[in-house]
């Protein structure tokens, strides 16, 4: 697709700004949609700003099921949030139509926009420098799960097909490995074995809610803390963003792709193993956070399945760093050779020690619960 500059004074022409436009430039740190950030000046006012997004068509092949998602989980959270006496307008994202009324613009080129009001002074952090601010990321998602637990998780279209589906992702890994076709499989040799070696694993969540002990809910699925927005004053996370995989699944999985993601020290694609492991203590401080914003809404099928969260999560995102090392690098960008290989290594070292620590992570969540 043509980039969005191409079209972009014709999507501002199709949006009631309720002033006129001053600029729009490109907005963040995402590699999927293409995202801008438009300046408006009231008359009598200061600058109000908004963020515009192309939807990506490689991601999303169906924007309408998309944005159906998205309006419905929005307008569902701002309900709830007004009823608790909240601020709407800060407290949930808020997606505005444009003047034909439609949930998004399509451009005359097929690219699908849509638009939402900025948050002012908010903060939106790439890394958890402090455990307070990895402890403010868990309530606020906490907070996303208890306030969405009524909402009938089954309307929620797919967007992506078996997103968090670990066993539908080691059977790509295993067609991957058995085609081999570029002779990798030589080389990584003892990530297979591991992967092989859990693979009664990777059915435990979902063996687990086909039997009825884990409620299927409406999820994130993508819960890094780039997706919370922080009040800039408070420190605290108010706003969940970027709703594109909001779809029906298990919140063990919102909270362990958290853990994932936040309890550990080192980069994705470390190469020295030992600079690797699970902090516990930032494991400690989410859990807690995270089950004070579900406020006593999780079951204890869920409570009892959160250290299963995180091992799955990251087993699962090494298995599929593995399984394109295989494919050859076709799906995550690299920049070096081997670097899916290392990433895949990182994550297999986590899960390693979920499994040596287990009991720690049970105790810490019955200590919380």
């Amino acid at each position: 697709m043509a980039r969005a500059e191409e079209t972009l004074q014709e999507v501002l022409a199709a949006f009631d700004f309720g002033a006129p436009v001053v600029g729009a430039v490109r907005y963040g740190q995402g590699h999927i949609n293409d995202t801008f950030c438009v300046h408006t000046q009231p008359e009598d006012a200061a600058c109000r700003r908004f963020i515009l997004q192309r939807m990506s068509a490689a991601a999303f092949k169906r924007p309408d099921q998309l944005m159906e998602n998205i309006i419905g989980v929005t307008e569902y959270l701002g309900r709830q949030i007004r009823e608790r006496g909240g601020d709407r307008s800060r407290e949930a994202m808020e997606v505005l139509r444009p003047k034909n009324g439609q949930p998004y613009y399509t451009d005359s080129q097929g690219g699908a926009w849509r638009l939402y009001p900025f948050v002012e002074h908010t903060v939106c952090y790439q890394a958890a420098d402090t455990p307070e601010l990895f402890a403010a990321s868990g309530r606020a998602f906490g907070r996303f799960q208890q306030l969405l637990k009524g909402y009938p998780a089954e309307t929620l279209h797919e967007t992506i097909p078996n997103f968090h589906n670990t066993e539908d992702r080691l059977k790509k890994f295993k067609a991957a490995l058995a085609a081999d076709k570029l002779g990798r499989a030589g080389a990584c040799g003892p990530e297979i074995d591991f992967v092989l070696a859990r693979e009664a694993d990777c059915s435990a969540a979902l063996t687990a809610m086909r039997a009825g002990k884990l409620p299927v809910r409406v999820t994130h699925n993508d819960t890094k803390l780039n997706n919370v927005l922080m009040d800039e004053t408070t420190g605290e996370g108010i706003c969940i963003i970027d709703l594109d995989t909001v779809m029906p699944g298990l919140v063990i999985y919102d909270f362990g792709d958290s853990i994932r993601f936040g309890a550990n020290h080192s980069a994705e694609d470390e190469t020295d193993l030992t600079k690797v492991s699970l902090d516990v203590d930032l494991f400690d401080v989410y859990t807690k956070a995270f089950l004070e914003g579900t406020g006593g809404s999780l079951t204890d099928g869920e409570l009892e399945y959160l250290p299963w969260g995180a091992k799955l999560m990251t087993l699962e995102c090494g298995i599929r760093f593995l399984t394109d090392y295989l494919e050859g690098d076709v799906y995550f960008h690299t920049e070096r050779e081997g670097q899916n290989l290392d990433r895949c290594r990182t994550q297999f070292k986590l899960v390693s020690d979920m499994e040596e620590r287990w009991d720690e992570l049970a105790a810490i969540v019955d200590k919380y619960r």
